[in-house]
């Protein structure tokens, strides 16, 4: 390399990165050489050598992982000899694995290549370069630029779009269930034949913009099968962008379908990019000139047979710059990953394709930390917090260095097509809005020296009367139930819907708290059934504090303090004669002083926050005001329900 070379890291905490393995470096083709978006942990090694990376197991994890637009173009190794012998072996690693996971059209050989090896001190990283992947000659990069996070998903996303194809196939296979390793291999051939249909000449695409605003769409545009070109390299991007005088789909870059505004009113990044729907149909029928009757043919099988339909759920997302044409969009991009996750479908399938198949459907994340977006395939059998789902979701987090006590690949969590830009307004469910943390405008307590503890995250307002429904008078601890569960879905350690009152009735009568006759009733539960529910659905455990008497909720501001800073959940406050939901305490350790502040489900109103808040809905209360009137009630016990944040993945 005789050119002067420069790393550009678009992932600013490889700058003190401390690990203790090798992690594949990801960038992208559309990006200028060497420069570093990503790395992800290598998690297979040989049994014989723990250092050399099992290239066949990593591929077929990475195959699925990263999204097709975005690949791996080197490793980073912690010290181990003397740093060019760590970066030649790092980068003969990477070579090796490129040679399994991407196609001939790549030559994997002839790549430039990167390294980066940790120094012994687990701060400073030293970059290496190998031309066309010889990783027996090797220079140091030494120009290095980190940037800063929102100056990387500018980067990414400001010259980049998300391309989104999905298709749901039945397979059909005939095979003679005695005989398995037949019927296998049957199978594997029309999976095979499956495959070549994305490439069929017949295939036709329809693509679309998936913008959510106002502003009028583009029309469609029709690609077919015949105007691919499967030949052409993704990496030579000069060739494919330069193709804008050609016909058919190659006059039409993305760019047809992205925003002009280079500003989204929620941020930049890949929750918010500009996104291209593309929906292929397998056209299996040719052109005939003449008018013919359908004709049945009867062919009579030799031997017992069994007809094993296969479903296939795919759904892919790629990455993409805008002025690349829509041929090389599908052939190179949407083609590949298609075939790449029927692959990965066909690999957990195959081994028990005469029994129960499972049932496999992709998500896509941008988890905190990156800034491209990645792909999961979950087994939905059984559901989110099945044991087998749990252990892939707790691998990709050790893969993508995110933290192993957070539920950040839930299916809660996957990106959507469209979301509401509305801060204020929550979710609807059957039809109404709901105010989404009305504490955010209260002011303030009016302890004097008090350090506030609030709840942390989002939650959603339940109140009497909401949707229609009247619970006036019996219905205050489920709306403070629902708003509890409502904080857990906002932060997504849940994607089921917020239940209503009879769900709520239906999973006491369940676990056999209550009879059959209290579903439908207007019986009032307290603190109590709701640490049953909240354990039925959402395997939430809760503490339970019990005060004898009002007059000693002052004694346990200290210990809700701890709850809120730690846990961070809305409290449960039953017992008495009411119920309320606490968001925060205000408490001042030397004076004894402090305040609540408490949201109101008695609340009969429309979502006006305002009338919220002046009314006093939602608002600070001090257990004794200055007219020595007691907020709570002396001569009756409390019961405060503390749900503990789940530690999970």
């Amino acid at each position: 390399m005789k050119n002067p070379q420069i790393i550009r890291i678009l992932n600013p905490n490889l700058k003190t990165s401390n690990f203790s393995t090798l992690q594949w470096l990801i960038s992208s083709p559309f990006f200028p050489k060497f420069t570093i978006i990503s790395t992800v942990r290598c998690l297979h090694f040989q049994p014989s050598d723990p250092l050399t990376p099992h290239f066949a197991k990593e591929s077929d994890d990475l195959r699925s992982l990263i999204v097709r637009g975005f690949h791996v173009i080197g490793a980073l190794i912690p010290s181990q000899n003397d740093p060019v012998s760590d970066a030649k072996f790092a980068i003969n690693a990477a070579r090796e694995l490129r040679k399994v996971l991407y196609s001939e059209v790549e030559n994997s050989g002839k790549f430039d290549l990167v390294a980066g090896v940790l120094s012994s001190n687990g701060e400073i990283v030293r970059f290496f370069g190998s031309k066309d992947g010889d990783f027996t000659n090797v220079e140091e990069i030494e120009e290095v630029v980190y940037e800063e996070k929102e100056n990387a998903e500018k980067f990414v996303w400001e010259r980049g779009c998300l391309i989104k194809c999905g298709i749901c196939v039945n397979l059909p296979v005939y095979v003679n269930p005695s005989k398995q390793q037949d019927a296998i291999q049957k199978y594997l051939r029309e999976h095979e034949g499956l495959a070549h249909m994305f490439k069929d000449p017949q295939t036709t695409y329809i693509v679309k913009s998936l913008k959510s605003s106002s502003e009028d769409l583009p029309c469609p545009v029709v690609v077919r099968g015949s105007e691919l070109d499967f030949e052409t390299d993704i990496s030579d991007i000069k060739d494919l962008t330069d193709s804008s005088t050609q016909s058919g789909g190659r006059s039409i870059h993305c760019s047809y379908f992205c925003s002009e505004s280079k500003h989204h009113p929620s941020g930049i990044g890949a929750e918010n990019a500009d996104t291209i729907q593309i929906t292929l149909f397998l056209n299996r029928s040719g052109k005939s000139q003449q008018s013919v009757a359908p004709v049945v043919e009867y062919c009579p099988a030799m031997e017992a047979v069994k007809l094993v339909v296969v479903n296939y759920n795919l759904e892919v997302i790629c990455y993409a710059v805008k002025d690349l044409p829509l041929t090389s969009t599908i052939s190179r991009l949407i083609i590949p990953a298609l075939v790449d996750q029927l692959t990965t479908v066909k690999n957990i399938i195959s081994p028990s394709f005469l029994s129960k198949h499972p049932q496999l459907h992709p998500y896509h994340f941008c988890p905190p930390g990156l800034v491209h977006p990645i792909t999961a395939l979950y087994e939905l059998s059984y559901g989110e917090t099945e044991l087998k789902q749990v252990e892939v979701r707790r691998s990709l987090h050790l893969r993508l260095g995110l933290p192993s006590d957070r539920p950040l690949l839930r299916i809660a969590n996957a990106l959507c097509s469209s979301k509401s830009s509305n801060s204020e307004l929550g979710s609807a469910r059957k039809g109404y809005p709901l105010l989404r943390d009305v504490h955010g405008s209260i002011p303030s307590s009016g302890v004097s020296g008090g350090l506030v503890s609030l709840v942390q995250g989002s939650y959603e307002y339940h109140h009497y009367l909401q949707g229609g429904f009247d619970d006036s008078g019996w219905g205050c601890a489920y709306r403070s139930l629902q708003t509890i569960i409502s904080w857990f879905r906002l932060q997504h350690y849940t994607s089921i819907d917020v239940p209503t009152h009879r769900e709520i009735q239906e999973a006491l009568v369940e676990i056999g708290d209550k009879d059959p006759s209290f579903i439908g009733s207007r019986e009032w539960i307290g603190a109590i059934e709701l640490s049953y529910v909240l354990d039925k659905l959402l395997g939430v455990t809760c503490k339970v504090m019990t005060l004898r008497s009002g007059a000693e909720f002052p004694e346990k501001c200290r210990e809700l303090a701890l709850h809120f800073e730690n846990q961070g959940t809305p409290v449960m406050i039953g017992g008495g004669v009411l119920a309320y939901t606490l968001l925060g305490v205000d408490y001042n350790d030397a004076s004894g002083d402090c305040a609540f502040l408490i949201l109101d489900p008695h609340y009969t109103g429309g979502e006006d926050i305002k009338k919220i808040v002046n009314g006093g809905w939602c608002g600070w209360k001090k257990a004794v005001d200055s007219k020595g009137k007691a907020f709570f009630l002396a001569d009756k016990f409390y019961n405060l329900l503390l749900p503990q944040r789940p530690n999970m993945v």
